[in-house]
């Protein structure tokens, strides 16, 4: 499974360090599954998304994953990818940027020649340059938020309805940023994914942020006095105060770091896709319109 990560810290940048996989020694376990790739998406001062990624086949360069990232950005998203198909290269690496906008994934779907006609009916074609079911979900938002004149919110709600309506479906879980906002969405109940509504210096209230998952590990002294919401694939330290999104909940955190939750989607999808199995990388190519099943994330 993959580890979804976002931050908001509010409307005032604050500088954090991030470490997208902890140690050296990590990356020589046999007994886990090995990453295929990490990367991790901030807006710089003028607003303008900035992603580091690299695809981590073999562990070539080991540095780039276990080095600590100081970032200064008012949301961040950052991914560890264990893929499934799709070859182990930066343009199929999270997060994915367009118009703007940083995404990630984790989960999967099938039949993406039905999803390629969909985004050539809708000029979105252009959008996908990877192989990945992500980079396509994340590309029918966005030609669906164009559609509905920039407004994210319901263009995110019409891509998904559409995929749960026409595609088999194993998860859909997600996270977007933009310099403003963050928007994470669990669905079906396949994968967990959680939030924490963390006050100033987190449950004891004097601490900075300091939070580790198996594989991502953020800290931010400037959190010790400042509000932050967060989103992650597990609890991330003992605050009390992580919860499990609902299957179905569409989360956005605004500047304000007030919540606002909607159900745009359908209890369950359609179909549902069996657990997808790991495989070998695919060609560097993009797939034709034979290839159905991909699952990244």
């Amino acid at each position: 499974m993959c580890r979804l990560f976002g931050l908001h810290a509010g409307t005032d940048p604050v500088r954090a360090t991030f470490w997208l996989l902890k140690a050296p020694d990590s990356l020589s376990e046999q007994s886990r599954r090995e990453p295929d790739g990490a990367g991790i998406g901030v807006f710089g001062d003028s607003g303008v998304p900035v992603v580091t990624k690299q695809a981590l086949a073999a562990f070539e360069d080991p540095e780039f994953a276990t080095a600590a990232r100081e970032l200064k950005s008012t949301t961040f998203v950052a991914h560890v990818r264990y893929a499934t198909t799709g070859a182990h290269t930066a343009v199929n690496t999270h997060p994915f940027e367009q118009d703007g906008r940083l995404f990630a994934h984790n989960g999967a779907f099938g039949e993406l020649d039905k999803l390629d006609a969909r985004l050539a009916e809708l000029h979105g074609t252009d959008l996908v340059l990877g192989q990945t079911d992500s980079e396509r979900m994340f590309a029918l938002i966005t030609v669906e938020t164009r559609r509905h004149v920039g407004d994210l919110q319901t263009g995110l709600s019409a891509a998904l309805t559409w995929i749960a309506a026409n595609l088999p479906v194993y998860s859909l879980n997600l996270v977007i940023t933009t310099a403003t906002g963050l928007w994470a969405l669990r669905y079906p109940d396949t994968h967990e994914l959680y939030v924490l509504e963390r006050a100033p210096g987190g449950h004891r209230r004097n601490d900075p942020l300091d939070v580790d998952s198996r594989r991502i590990h953020g800290h931010s002294r400037a959190l010790a006095s400042r509000r932050s919401v967060i989103i992650a694939s597990e609890p991330m330290d003992p605050d009390p105060g992580w919860r499990l999104l609902e299957p179905g909940e569409l989360l956005h955190v605004d500047g304000s770091l007030d919540p606002h939750i909607s159900w745009p989607l359908p209890r369950n999808p359609a179909r549902s896709l069996p657990p997808p199995m790991p495989g070998p990388p695919a060609p560097t190519s993009k797939p034709d319109a034979a290839h159905t099943h991909s699952a990244d994330g």
